[in-house]
């Protein structure tokens, strides 16, 4: 017995119920996924973007900025001292007309002096710190008199422009830095007392380049020094030996600063270092004369103890993020020795030049000097 057949229609009316059922699931699946994609404690989330945050190395420009401006005042001080107590001077002090004058002949009573002189310093790296090398020029001027017999005291200005450069790190940055010194002497017997001073105050400009322009920047820098040494003279014929033993210490600021273009400029705290050391050596010279002329040949050499460094730290900040780098500094113990040939013209001029090198495990320096002294 066959079933009835339903009629065509209704057929058509049941198949187009079932296409809007399931496009109707179809349609709330879709906007389930689509709010649960949308509910933070259903979405997948992508993992946030860190903010920038500054490299240690961004700031070894102004960490070889810090340590050349206390380079420079050691070395004014040490200059100072050397003025004071060296021997060629220790000599004309007592005995001016070189060889036989007797010391009732110690004229004149002043002296005023001019250096030019340049400085090549390598550093090597250090921790976060690449390494620099820096070169400075410079020029001094001093006064100085002997204000009672075996007591004298001198002043001096010193001039100096230095051009420091991070080639790993991809950063430079100058330094104009004015220092004034004093400096003063005892003498007793073949005894020297010696003690020199020096402020310095001066601005840097850095520069760092951050891929996209360069990050530019200046601020103020300082430097405070003292020096005290004994010396003692000892001399036979044309000959002498000299030596001596001298205690330093040195303090170097830097002000706080923001950097001006670039990608990501940074802001910088301040900075401070300092360092104490004694120095122990000796001087050998021998003069010479001829034709009414006195040529003065002398060499040193000193063992150098840096028993104290303070190598300080800055703050560096981008944003909300922030490092401390930490300094750099020398070696503990080194070496210094130098040379200096002097030529008497007269009584009262004599030219001269002199090499001095400062060596260390992480930095190696030269220096050279001319200079002219008149005395009056």
């Amino acid at each position: 017995m066959s079933c009835p057949s339903q009629p065509s229609g209704t057929r058509q009316t049941i198949g187009l119920d079932r296409v809007r059922r399931i496009v109707t699931a179809i349609a709330m699946a879709f906007a389930v996924v689509a709010v649960m994609a949308a509910t933070p404690s259903f979405a997948q989330r992508r993992p946030p973007v860190p903010p920038p945050t500054p490299s240690a190395t961004s700031t070894n420009d102004d960490q070889s900025a810090g340590n050349s401006t206390l380079d420079l005042g050691s070395g004014f001080l040490e200059r100072l001292g050397n003025q004071a107590s060296g021997g060629f001077n220790r000599a004309f002090r007592s005995n001016p007309g070189g060889g036989g004058a007797s010391e009732s002949t110690d004229d004149p009573r002043y002296r005023t002096w001019f250096e030019g002189y340049g400085v090549s310093v390598r550093t090597d790296a250090q921790g976060d710190f690449v390494g620099d090398k820096r070169k400075t020029v410079g020029g001094v001027a001093g006064f100085g008199a002997r204000i009672a017999p075996g007591v004298n005291l001198g002043f001096s200005v010193d001039q100096s422009h230095t051009d420091i450069d991070v080639p790993l790190a991809l950063q430079s940055a100058t330094l104009d830095l004015t220092q004034v010194g004093f400096n003063g002497s005892v003498d007793k017997g073949p005894w020297t007392w010696a003690f020199a001073v020096v402020h310095g105050f001066g601005k840097v400009h850095s520069s760092r380049d951050t891929g996209f322009g360069l990050a530019t920047a200046g601020y103020r820098a300082a430097v405070d020094g003292a020096l005290t040494e004994i010396s003692y003279y000892w001399t036979k014929d044309q000959m002498r030996v000299v030596p001596k033993g001298a205690l330093e210490y040195v303090h170097a600021t830097g002000a706080a600063f923001q950097e001006a273009g670039g990608l990501d400029p940074l802001d910088v705290g301040s900075s401070a270092i300092s360092r104490a050391r004694v120095m122990i050596g000796a001087e050998i010279g021998r003069y010479f004369i001829f034709d009414q002329k006195i040529l003065d040949l002398s060499a040193y050499g000193k063992f150098v103890d840096n028993f104290y460094q303070n190598l300080g730290s800055v703050q560096v900040s981008l944003g909300t993020q922030n490092i401390v780098v930490p300094g750099i500094g020398e070696s503990r113990y080194g070496m210094d020795a130098g040379a200096t040939a002097s030529l008497s013209l007269t009584n009262t001029a004599r030219l001269y030049v002199n090499y001095d090198g400062k060596f260390r495990n992480e930095l190696t320096s030269h220096q050279g000097t001319v200079g002219f002294e008149y005395r009056f």
